[in-house]
Protein backbone atom coordinates (compact mmCIF):
# COMPACT_ATOMS: atom_id res chain seq x y z
CA UNK A 1 0.00 0.00 0.00
CA UNK A 2 2.84 2.38 0.82
CA UNK A 3 4.46 1.63 -2.53
CA UNK A 4 1.20 2.40 -4.32
CA UNK A 5 0.80 5.72 -2.52
CA UNK A 6 4.45 6.58 -3.18
CA UNK A 7 4.13 5.84 -6.91
CA UNK A 8 0.95 7.89 -7.19
CA UNK A 9 2.63 10.75 -5.34
CA UNK A 10 5.58 10.56 -7.75
CA UNK A 11 3.20 11.05 -10.69
CA UNK A 12 2.15 14.41 -9.24
CA UNK A 13 5.73 15.33 -8.35
CA UNK A 14 6.87 14.49 -11.86
CA UNK A 15 4.04 16.53 -13.37
CA UNK A 16 5.01 19.48 -11.18
CA UNK A 17 8.73 19.16 -11.95
CA UNK A 18 8.09 19.06 -15.72
CA UNK A 19 5.66 22.03 -15.51
CA UNK A 20 2.87 19.78 -16.75
CA UNK A 21 0.83 20.36 -13.61
CA UNK A 22 1.21 24.14 -13.84
CA UNK A 23 0.30 24.26 -17.53
CA UNK A 24 -2.61 21.83 -16.98
CA UNK A 25 -4.30 23.93 -14.30
CA UNK A 26 -3.29 27.24 -15.90
CA UNK A 27 -5.19 26.34 -19.08
CA UNK A 28 -8.17 25.19 -17.01
CA UNK A 29 -8.08 28.48 -15.06
CA UNK A 30 -8.06 30.38 -18.36
CA UNK A 31 -11.24 28.60 -19.47
CA UNK A 32 -12.86 29.37 -16.11
CA UNK A 33 -11.95 33.06 -16.28
CA UNK A 34 -13.26 33.31 -19.85
CA UNK A 35 -16.50 31.68 -18.76
CA UNK A 36 -16.88 34.01 -15.77
CA UNK A 37 -16.22 37.11 -17.87
CA UNK A 38 -18.19 36.05 -20.94
CA UNK A 39 -21.60 35.38 -19.37
CA UNK A 40 -23.45 38.27 -17.71
CA UNK A 41 -27.04 37.67 -16.67
CA UNK A 42 -29.59 40.25 -15.53
CA UNK A 43 -31.90 38.42 -13.14
CA UNK A 44 -35.13 40.12 -12.02
CA UNK A 45 -37.53 38.34 -9.63
CA UNK A 46 -36.20 34.91 -10.57
CA UNK A 47 -36.48 35.45 -14.33
CA UNK A 48 -33.92 36.48 -16.91
CA UNK A 49 -34.51 40.03 -18.12
CA UNK A 50 -31.29 40.41 -20.10
CA UNK A 51 -28.10 38.59 -20.96
CA UNK A 52 -24.73 39.23 -22.55
CA UNK A 53 -22.55 36.45 -23.92
CA UNK A 54 -19.02 37.34 -25.03
CA UNK A 55 -20.02 41.03 -24.99
CA UNK A 56 -23.04 40.62 -27.24
CA UNK A 57 -26.57 41.16 -25.97
CA UNK A 58 -29.04 38.30 -26.28
CA UNK A 59 -32.50 39.40 -27.43
CA UNK A 60 -35.08 38.60 -24.77
CA UNK A 61 -38.15 39.83 -26.64
CA UNK A 62 -41.03 41.47 -24.81
CA UNK A 63 -41.14 38.89 -22.05
CA UNK A 64 -38.51 37.65 -19.64
CA UNK A 65 -37.17 34.17 -20.15
CA UNK A 66 -37.55 31.31 -17.68
CA UNK A 67 -34.19 31.38 -15.91
CA UNK A 68 -34.12 27.72 -14.87
CA UNK A 69 -34.54 26.41 -18.41
CA UNK A 70 -32.07 28.87 -19.88
CA UNK A 71 -29.44 28.05 -17.27
CA UNK A 72 -29.93 24.34 -17.96
CA UNK A 73 -29.31 25.07 -21.62
CA UNK A 74 -26.13 26.99 -20.78
CA UNK A 75 -24.90 24.27 -18.44
CA UNK A 76 -25.59 21.43 -20.87
CA UNK A 77 -23.74 23.24 -23.65
CA UNK A 78 -20.74 24.01 -21.46
CA UNK A 79 -20.72 20.45 -20.10
CA UNK A 80 -20.45 19.08 -23.64
CA UNK A 81 -17.67 21.56 -24.38
CA UNK A 82 -15.82 20.62 -21.18
CA UNK A 83 -16.10 16.94 -22.11
CA UNK A 84 -13.96 17.59 -25.18
CA UNK A 85 -11.61 20.10 -23.55
CA UNK A 86 -11.17 18.05 -20.37
CA UNK A 87 -10.45 14.89 -22.35
CA UNK A 88 -7.88 16.58 -24.57
CA UNK A 89 -6.10 18.20 -21.62
CA UNK A 90 -6.06 14.90 -19.73
CA UNK A 91 -4.46 13.03 -22.64
CA UNK A 92 -1.81 15.73 -23.10
CA UNK A 93 -1.04 15.68 -19.36
CA UNK A 94 -0.84 11.89 -18.89
CA UNK A 95 0.31 10.36 -22.20
CA UNK A 96 3.97 10.65 -21.14
CA UNK A 97 3.59 8.50 -18.03
CA UNK A 98 4.46 5.14 -19.65
CA UNK A 99 7.04 6.34 -22.19
CA UNK A 100 8.76 8.34 -19.46
CA UNK A 101 8.77 5.32 -17.16
CA UNK A 102 10.48 3.17 -19.83
CA UNK A 103 13.41 5.56 -20.36
CA UNK A 104 16.82 4.09 -19.61
CA UNK A 105 17.77 4.89 -16.05
CA UNK A 106 14.23 5.71 -14.96
CA UNK A 107 12.92 2.17 -15.46
CA UNK A 108 16.03 0.71 -13.80
CA UNK A 109 15.39 2.82 -10.72
CA UNK A 110 11.75 1.76 -10.50
CA UNK A 111 12.45 -1.93 -11.15
CA UNK A 112 15.09 -1.96 -8.42
CA UNK A 113 12.34 -1.40 -5.88
CA UNK A 114 10.42 -4.31 -4.33
CA UNK A 115 7.37 -3.62 -6.53
CA UNK A 116 6.12 -5.85 -9.34
CA UNK A 117 5.85 -4.54 -12.87
CA UNK A 118 2.06 -4.81 -13.07
CA UNK A 119 1.47 -2.95 -9.76
CA UNK A 120 3.97 -0.33 -10.97
CA UNK A 121 2.07 0.24 -14.21
CA UNK A 122 -1.29 0.28 -12.46
CA UNK A 123 -0.04 2.78 -9.91
CA UNK A 124 1.09 5.09 -12.74
CA UNK A 125 -2.33 4.67 -14.34
CA UNK A 126 -4.09 5.46 -11.07
CA UNK A 127 -1.88 8.49 -10.56
CA UNK A 128 -2.67 9.79 -14.04
CA UNK A 129 -6.37 9.19 -13.48
CA UNK A 130 -6.29 11.09 -10.18
CA UNK A 131 -4.45 13.93 -11.90
CA UNK A 132 -7.13 14.09 -14.60
CA UNK A 133 -9.90 13.79 -11.99
CA UNK A 134 -8.55 16.70 -9.96
CA UNK A 135 -8.59 18.91 -13.03
CA UNK A 136 -12.08 17.84 -14.12
CA UNK A 137 -13.42 18.52 -10.63
CA UNK A 138 -11.66 21.89 -10.65
CA UNK A 139 -13.09 22.80 -14.08
CA UNK A 140 -16.67 21.75 -13.51
CA UNK A 141 -16.71 22.69 -9.84
CA UNK A 142 -15.52 26.25 -10.49
CA UNK A 143 -17.97 26.78 -13.36
CA UNK A 144 -20.78 25.28 -11.29
CA UNK A 145 -20.04 27.73 -8.46
CA UNK A 146 -19.93 30.63 -10.93
CA UNK A 147 -23.37 29.69 -12.26
CA UNK A 148 -24.73 29.44 -8.70
CA UNK A 149 -23.21 32.82 -7.85
CA UNK A 150 -24.68 34.55 -10.91
CA UNK A 151 -28.12 32.90 -10.97
CA UNK A 152 -28.71 31.53 -7.43
CA UNK A 153 -29.76 28.27 -9.12
CA UNK A 154 -28.28 24.93 -8.08
CA UNK A 155 -28.25 22.06 -10.59
CA UNK A 156 -26.16 19.21 -9.09
CA UNK A 157 -26.33 17.26 -12.37
CA UNK A 158 -23.87 19.72 -13.94
CA UNK A 159 -21.22 18.75 -11.40
CA UNK A 160 -22.14 15.05 -11.59
CA UNK A 161 -21.33 15.12 -15.32
CA UNK A 162 -17.69 14.95 -14.20
CA UNK A 163 -18.21 11.22 -13.58
CA UNK A 164 -19.04 10.50 -17.23
CA UNK A 165 -16.18 12.69 -18.46
CA UNK A 166 -13.71 10.89 -16.19
CA UNK A 167 -15.07 7.51 -17.33
CA UNK A 168 -14.29 8.39 -20.96
CA UNK A 169 -10.84 9.66 -19.98
CA UNK A 170 -10.12 6.39 -18.14
CA UNK A 171 -10.83 4.33 -21.27
CA UNK A 172 -8.71 6.58 -23.51
CA UNK A 173 -5.88 6.62 -20.95
CA UNK A 174 -5.84 2.83 -20.96
CA UNK A 175 -5.41 2.91 -24.74
CA UNK A 176 -2.64 5.53 -24.42
CA UNK A 177 -0.86 3.27 -21.92
CA UNK A 178 -1.10 0.35 -24.33
CA UNK A 179 0.37 2.42 -27.16
CA UNK A 180 3.02 3.69 -24.74
CA UNK A 181 4.15 0.16 -23.85
CA UNK A 182 4.35 -0.77 -27.54
CA UNK A 183 6.15 2.32 -28.87
CA UNK A 184 7.74 4.03 -25.82
CA UNK A 185 6.80 7.30 -27.53
CA UNK A 186 4.76 10.10 -25.97
CA UNK A 187 4.02 11.70 -29.36
CA UNK A 188 2.70 8.45 -30.83
CA UNK A 189 0.56 7.84 -27.73
CA UNK A 190 -1.03 11.29 -28.04
CA UNK A 191 -1.62 11.04 -31.80
CA UNK A 192 -3.02 7.51 -31.61
CA UNK A 193 -5.36 8.40 -28.74
CA UNK A 194 -6.69 11.52 -30.47
CA UNK A 195 -7.15 9.51 -33.69
CA UNK A 196 -9.13 6.94 -31.72
CA UNK A 197 -11.28 9.69 -30.17
CA UNK A 198 -12.25 11.18 -33.54
CA UNK A 199 -12.59 7.84 -35.35
CA UNK A 200 -14.87 6.54 -32.62
CA UNK A 201 -17.00 9.68 -32.89
CA UNK A 202 -17.29 9.20 -36.66
CA UNK A 203 -18.28 5.56 -36.18
CA UNK A 204 -21.33 6.70 -34.21
CA UNK A 205 -22.87 6.91 -37.71
CA UNK A 206 -21.74 3.39 -38.56
CA UNK A 207 -25.11 2.45 -40.08
CA UNK A 208 -24.94 5.28 -42.61
CA UNK A 209 -21.27 4.66 -43.35
CA UNK A 210 -21.85 0.94 -43.89
CA UNK A 211 -24.77 1.67 -46.21
CA UNK A 212 -22.61 4.01 -48.30
CA UNK A 213 -19.68 1.64 -48.91
CA UNK A 214 -19.67 -0.68 -51.91
CA UNK A 215 -18.07 -3.77 -50.36
CA UNK A 216 -19.81 -6.02 -47.87
CA UNK A 217 -16.60 -6.78 -46.00
CA UNK A 218 -15.95 -3.06 -45.52
CA UNK A 219 -19.45 -2.62 -44.11
CA UNK A 220 -18.87 -5.49 -41.69
CA UNK A 221 -15.54 -3.96 -40.68
CA UNK A 222 -17.22 -0.62 -39.96
CA UNK A 223 -19.80 -2.31 -37.73
CA UNK A 224 -17.08 -4.34 -35.95
CA UNK A 225 -14.97 -1.26 -35.26
CA UNK A 226 -18.01 0.54 -33.89
CA UNK A 227 -18.65 -2.19 -31.33
CA UNK A 228 -14.98 -2.57 -30.40
CA UNK A 229 -13.99 1.09 -30.04
CA UNK A 230 -15.07 3.34 -27.14
CA UNK A 231 -18.24 5.36 -27.71
CA UNK A 232 -16.77 8.85 -27.47
CA UNK A 233 -19.65 10.58 -29.27
CA UNK A 234 -22.30 8.81 -27.19
CA UNK A 235 -20.48 9.68 -23.96
CA UNK A 236 -20.43 13.34 -24.98
CA UNK A 237 -24.17 13.16 -25.66
CA UNK A 238 -24.66 11.40 -22.32
CA UNK A 239 -22.91 14.31 -20.54
CA UNK A 240 -25.34 16.78 -22.12
CA UNK A 241 -28.34 14.51 -21.48
CA UNK A 242 -27.42 14.07 -17.80
CA UNK A 243 -27.23 17.83 -17.26
CA UNK A 244 -30.48 18.55 -19.11
CA UNK A 245 -32.41 15.80 -17.34
CA UNK A 246 -36.12 15.70 -18.22
CA UNK A 247 -35.79 18.96 -20.16
CA UNK A 248 -33.78 17.22 -22.87
CA UNK A 249 -35.31 15.52 -25.94
CA UNK A 250 -36.15 11.83 -25.71
CA UNK A 251 -33.61 10.87 -28.40
CA UNK A 252 -30.84 12.40 -26.31
CA UNK A 253 -31.85 10.46 -23.21
CA UNK A 254 -31.03 7.23 -25.09
CA UNK A 255 -27.35 8.12 -24.71
CA UNK A 256 -27.69 7.33 -21.00
CA UNK A 257 -28.35 3.66 -21.83
CA UNK A 258 -25.91 1.05 -20.52
CA UNK A 259 -24.58 -0.10 -23.90
CA UNK A 260 -22.12 2.78 -24.56
CA UNK A 261 -20.78 2.54 -21.01
CA UNK A 262 -20.40 -1.25 -21.04
CA UNK A 263 -18.59 -1.41 -24.39
CA UNK A 264 -16.38 1.57 -23.53
CA UNK A 265 -15.53 0.08 -20.14
CA UNK A 266 -14.72 -3.29 -21.74
CA UNK A 267 -12.45 -1.56 -24.29
CA UNK A 268 -10.57 0.26 -21.55
CA UNK A 269 -10.22 -2.89 -19.41
CA UNK A 270 -8.84 -4.93 -22.33
CA UNK A 271 -6.37 -2.19 -23.28
CA UNK A 272 -5.14 -1.89 -19.70
CA UNK A 273 -4.79 -5.67 -19.38
CA UNK A 274 -2.80 -5.84 -22.64
CA UNK A 275 -0.61 -2.96 -21.48
CA UNK A 276 0.14 -4.84 -18.24
CA UNK A 277 0.93 -8.04 -20.16
CA UNK A 278 3.28 -6.23 -22.55
CA UNK A 279 5.01 -4.29 -19.78
CA UNK A 280 5.53 -7.43 -17.70
CA UNK A 281 7.18 -9.27 -20.60
CA UNK A 282 9.19 -6.33 -21.94
CA UNK A 283 12.95 -6.64 -21.82
CA UNK A 284 14.65 -3.62 -20.25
Amino acid sequence: MRALVANVEEVFREAAARWTLVAYFALSSLFILLFAAAVNLDVVNGALAGAKIFGKSVEMGRHSVDLDKLVLGFESGFAGFLYVVGTFLAIFATAHLLPRLQEKGTVDLYLSRPVGRVPLLLSRYLGGLLLAASNIVYLLGAMWLIVIWKTRLVHPRFFLAAGIILFGIAALMAFAFLVGTLTSSTAVSIMATFALFFLSAILANHDRIAAAVSSEWVAQLVHALYWVFPKTAQLGTAVVALVMGDEGPARMQKALALQPFLTTGAFGAVCLALACLRFRRKDF
